[in-house]
């Protein structure tokens, strides 16, 4: 017994969409042949057929549906079947029915997947390392050549990532000084060594906390501007009218940046030796009632100049690195605003993952050397 077509139709005017469902046999090709003479476009439309919940077809539903196709190839309109079941598929493909939409590709295997995306990693890093070198030959032309560049763009720069930094850097790193002297004087009083807090918050945070902590607020607040500035200039096309005019987005772009954050982040680095070191001394005076000047003597006391040094070599190593990963990410974007939220993301993410690593490679590094 006949249940009737099931069918839903989607859309309307120019482009519209025929979902068809159920058991196609020949108790509905005529409820189907009048739905699709109803339905037939015009010159100039489109209707696309929807088989994927087909769950059954025979020769007069075939035909039935190749004769909507033939009538819409001679009015110049358009009938395309965009989505098929496999019982329609196997009845179309049985009367050679050219206008099947390819079969879904399967999905990529774990090992296909593992391949692409080391190809695709290693593509990004090439292009990485060929971003690094044409940026550090940028900046050693500057050097050489200091008249060639563009320095009031970089004041600007310098401007926006150290001073405008200043606030946030110092109540963080005070904070941390703060919270590495109370956590080593509640072990230390126990033994009767308070004083050594003043060693221990001078030299953590000279050599490790204050590099590391003023880096990761760099990459947060800098490096994610520089890559949402230059990823807008690309999506929108400025950096490609740059290239038209005849400049170097390199130099005209990414030298300012870069030299920028390379000479700001070790001197906001020095500024939290000085705060983290405050926030030590703070405790060990208010907190353990250690004379102030013994206090300040055993933390100058406790510093070498190598540890100012070893600081200052991270900080540098840390900035150039932000700054090339943003570039880097800015100028790779593709695509519209969404990609520029996406690539701002992953720059972030990328730049603090390689302070964490640069960081762990030279405390091995300074260890074995020292």
């Amino acid at each position: 017994m006949s249940t009737g077509l099931r069918f839903r139709i989607d859309g309307e005017g120019s482009a519209s969409v025929l979902r068809l469902s159920g058991p196609l046999r020949r108790d509905v090709v005529g409820e189907l042949a009048g739905l699709l003479v109803k339905q037939a476009p015009r010159a100039g439309q489109s209707l696309d057929l929807d088989l994927s919940a087909v769950e059954a077809m025979d020769s007069a539903a075939v035909a039935a549906l190749v004769g909507a196709l033939r009538r819409a190839q001679g009015t110049g309109a358009q009938v395309r079947v965009t989505a098929v079941s496999e019982p329609a598929r196997r009845a179309l493909a049985m009367f050679r029915v050219d206008a099947l939409p390819d079969p879904p590709a399967a999905p990529p295997g774990a090992i296909e997947a593992l391949g692409g995306g080391l190809i695709n990693s290693g593509a990004g890093f090439v292009d990485f390392l060929q971003l690094a070198a044409d940026s550090t030959f940028a900046v050693l032309g500057a050097l050489r050549h200091p008249r060639k560049l563009r320095f009031g763009a970089l004041i600007e720069q310098a401007i926006d990532i150290g001073s405008r930094a200043l606030g946030i850097v110092g109540l963080i790193t005070f904070l941390v000084g703060l919270t590495v002297a109370f956590q080593s004087a509640h072990q230390l009083r126990q033994f009767g060594a308070a004083i050594f807090v003043a060693d221990l918050t001078a030299v953590s945070m000279v050599r490790e906390m204050a590099p590391l902590m003023t880096a990761i607020l760099v990459a947060g607040r800098s490096g994610s501007s520089i890559a949402a500035e230059i990823a807008t200039m690309q999506v929108s096309e400025e950096i490609d009218a740059l290239t038209v005019m005849g400049l170097d987005p390199i130099h005209f772009l990414a030298l300012p940046r870069l030299l920028a954050i390379t000479l700001m982040v070790p001197l906001l680095t020095v500024l939290s030796d000085l705060l983290g070191m405050l926030g030590g001394f703070l405790v060990g005076v208010v907190y353990l009632d250690i004379a102030w000047n013994a206090f300040l003597n055993q933390m100058l006391d406790a510093l070498a100049p190598w540890d100012l040094i070893s600081g200052l070599v991270k900080s540098l190593a840390f900035a150039y690195g932000i700054g090339l990963i943003g570039l880097y990410y800015g100028f790779r974007v593709r695509g519209g605003a969404s990609e520029v939220g996406r690539t701002t993301t992953a720059s972030v993410v990328a730049s603090i993952f390689y302070i964490i690593v640069a960081d762990c490679l030279f405390s091995v590094l300074f260890y074995i050397v020292l």
